[in-house]
């Protein structure tokens, strides 16, 4: 019994050792404001943007993305969702409502494929029509807590969290979806319906936070 107590003792101090701070991070829900909505980030257009430059009137739409996962750039014959993202941004722009890719991946920089320039790389390849920014040290990330790419935020023109979660409930093939939480939400909110759901868990690469 004393052996199996220290090695209890043992793996427990082992997992700790393993896990990362940074990742114990609370998720945003809805009604919550968007925090660090005026911390400037560098974008792909060389430019710096806070989430309050980049909102219009109706709101703003945040997606945690990056250049490297398969649930995004998709891998094989599975589309990924980043297909999805300019029709997603040309909604958001019909209704009056700012959006951004925000590429946390602070440990896949500088050579991870997440720099910079692999960014500037990859929002010229799929001509991106959201800005594209770059979260240093992945502040942003971690003060919405966000887990996932994509991790998808919506927010009303207060900056109030309205939806949160995943684009819609086919990663591998847009034709087929059955479900479009996203754009659903979007549309209800133009329209002033209820969202519903206003959250769906998140699917896919976890963000590659230092640490």
């Amino acid at each position: 019994m004393k052996y199996l107590i220290i090695g209890i003792k043992v793996l427990t101090l082992t997992m700790l050792a393993f896990m990362n701070p940074k990742n114990d991070f609370k998720t945003l829900t809805a009604g919550a404001k968007a925090p660090l909505s005026d911390v400037m980030m560098k974008t792909t257009s060389d430019n710096s943007l806070s989430l309050n430059d980049i909102k219009k009137e109706n709101g703003l739409l945040v997606i945690f993305s990056c250049n490297t996962c398969p649930f995004v750039v998709g891998t094989g014959d599975k589309e990924g969702w980043e297909g999805r993202y300019n029709e997603l941004a040309e909604l958001c722009t019909s209704y009056k409502i700012g959006s951004v890719l925000v590429n946390s991946n602070e440990a896949k920089r500088p050579t991870g494929g997440d720099n910079m320039e692999d960014m500037k790389a990859r929002a010229e390849k799929m001509a991106y029509k959201m800005t594209y920014a770059l979260d240093y040290d992945s502040k942003l990330a971690n003060a919405f807590g966000a887990r996932t790419t994509p991790h998808v935020f919506l927010f009303n023109k207060e900056l109030k969290l309205i939806y949160s979660g995943k684009i819609d409930d086919n990663v591998d093939s847009k034709n087929a979806v059955k479900q479009t939480f996203l754009r659903d939400a979007l549309t209800n909110h133009i329209n002033g319906k209820d969202i519903d759901p206003d959250n769906t868990p998140a699917l896919g690469c976890s963000i590659k936070r230092e640490g």
